[in-house]
């Protein structure tokens, strides 16, 4: 079965790097959404592991999916514009290669858009889990304000949904070197500067694959490029001088010790699903 490039409500963007463990999962948990009008649009960024063919053989079965590559590896933000390219519908949602949408994820945001004309674009709460299991919930304020920025991303990018219009208007996805991780940070203080806002819808729509080898990954060239990213953010929102110190927490990440950090970050993760069951109630 070929691609059919059929206009449809949702496209989906995937950038998938050596991901053949979990790209079956993260596939198939979009085959069960309750909304079913989506096209899954997936870029191969030059895997090394059997992510590539694992991709085609999805899109060999399903006329809704298509598989591109780059050339070489180019990182997630040229990925995901590269997708871009061929997305076509009225509404641009994420999704990771080693992680999974609950069921009814595309069915509540798109909704939400649909009846919030005033927000760009929505996200929602992650479900945290490694190989052991569920382990806690990350959770963001429901309608951030430019000063969010000064702290932390104030959005989550992979269970997000976007208005195709807006985020064309904006630029799409920033490729510069420093923007290889918190490409996604990036983007949503294009939203802002530009006078566009986001919500953050609290139920877990999302699950995202949270374990050790996140905090492994983070170097001190991050550290750097992190620093930069959120100095850069901060002066084109003008938040003032004393919010502008909180650039450079991310080097604390690079010398606590990685077990000690997975433990401050468990807390964190599981005190915000505590508080996540109090709304609840």
């Amino acid at each position: 079965m070929s691609y059919s490039s059929l206009k449809r409500r949702v496209s989906i963007i995937m950038g998938i790097y050596n991901c053949a463990e979990t790209l079956p999962e993260a596939i198939d948990s979009l085959l069960s959404q309750t909304f079913v009008d989506w096209e899954l649009i997936m870029c191969d960024d030059a895997s090394t592991d059997e992510t590539k063919n694992i991709a085609k053989s999805y899109e060999r079965k399903y006329e809704n999916i298509l598989v591109l590559e780059n050339d070489r590896n180019r990182g997630l933000a040229y990925s995901l514009n590269h997708c871009l390219e061929y997305a076509k519908s009225e509404y641009i949602a994420r999704m990771d290669g080693d992680d999974i949408s609950l069921n009814d994820r595309l069915e509540k945001e798109v909704l939400f858009l649909e009846t919030h004309q005033e927000y760009a674009f929505v996200s929602c709460s992650m479900v945290c889990f490694d190989k052991e299991g569920d382990w806690g919930v990350q959770i963001n304020k429901t309608i951030p304000t430019k000063e969010d920025f000064a702290y932390k991303s104030p959005f989550c990018h992979a269970p997000c949904l976007m208005r195709r219009e807006v985020l064309n208007k904006i630029g799409n996805y920033t490729v510069r070197d420093y923007l290889r991780r918190g490409q996604d940070y990036y983007l949503w203080y294009k939203f802002y500067k530009a006078g566009f806002k986001g919500y953050n819808l609290q139920e877990p729509l999302y699950k995202m694959r949270d374990d050790k080898n996140a905090a492994k990954r983070r170097t001190f060239r991050d550290a750097i490029d992190g620093c930069r990213r959120r100095l850069e953010v901060a002066r084109g929102l003008g938040l003032p001088w004393h919010k502008r110190i909180y650039a450079f927490r991310g080097f604390l990440v690079t010398i606590i010790p990685k077990g000690l950090y997975m433990k401050m970050h468990k807390k964190h993760v599981l005190a915000m699903a505590k508080k996540l069951n109090q709304w609840d109630d």
